[in-house]
C-alpha cells in the first residue's frame, strides 16, 4: 500500500529532496512551498501524513499546526534545524506529533512515518492523539536530510 506524504516547507530544495527520498520507499509525495497552500492541500487531498517545517514567512509551522487541528487529526511530523526544547515542545502543543531535528537519516525518517501513520489508523475515529512513542531510530547509514530551516 502506498502511503500519500505531503510535506510543506518553503525552501523548494528541501521539498523536492523529501520527494526523491521518500518516492524511493515507496511514498506518494505531495508538496507545498507555503504554509496556507499546505492547509488547503490537507483539506483537498487528505494525506496519511504530513511533513511540516516551522520557519516560514506566510504562515509558520505552529500556525499550520493550530489551522489543520481544527479540521483534522492527520498526523503530523515536525522536520526542522530548531532544536531547542522550548520550540520543540511549543511545537507539540500546537497540535505536531513528531518532532526531528535536521540532519535526519532517510530510515530514521521513514520509521517515524510509519509510526505515526500506523497509530492513526489504529486510533478511534476523532480521537486526538497524545503521548504516544514515535521512536523508531534505525541506526543505519543512509542520506540524511540537510537543506536549511
Amino acid at each position: 500500500m502506498s502511503y500519500r506524504v505531503l510535506a510543506i516547507d518553503d525552501d523548494p530544495a528541501t521539498t523536492e529532496l523529501l520527494g526523491l527520498l521518500l518516492g524511493t520507499h515507496g511514498f506518494e509525495v505531495l508538496t507545498s512551498n507555503n504554509g496556507r497552500r499546505g492547509v488547503e492541500l490537507i483539506r483537498q487531498q487528505q494525506p496519511d501524513v504530513v511533513i511540516l517545517d516551522l520557519m516560514m514567512p506566510d504562515m509558520d509551522g505552529w500556525q499550520v499546526c493550530r489551522a489543520v487541528r481544527a479540521f483534522s487529526q492527520v498526523p503530523i511530523l515536525i522536520l526542522s534545524a530548531l532544536d531547542h526544547p522550548g520550540q520543540v515542545a511549543s511545537a507539540l502543543d500546537a497540535g505536531a506529533d513528531d518532532y526531528l531535528v535536521k540532519p535526519v537519516p532517510s530510515g530514521v525518517l521513514v520509521a517515524h512515518l510509519l509510526n505515526l501513520i500506523r497509530h492513526a489508523k489504529n486510533a478511534p475515529e476523532k480521537s486526538i492523539s497524545q503521548g504516544e512513542d514515535s521512536g523508531a531510530g534505525l541506526a543505519t547509514r543512509e542520506p540524511s536530510l540537510t537543506a536549511p530551516g
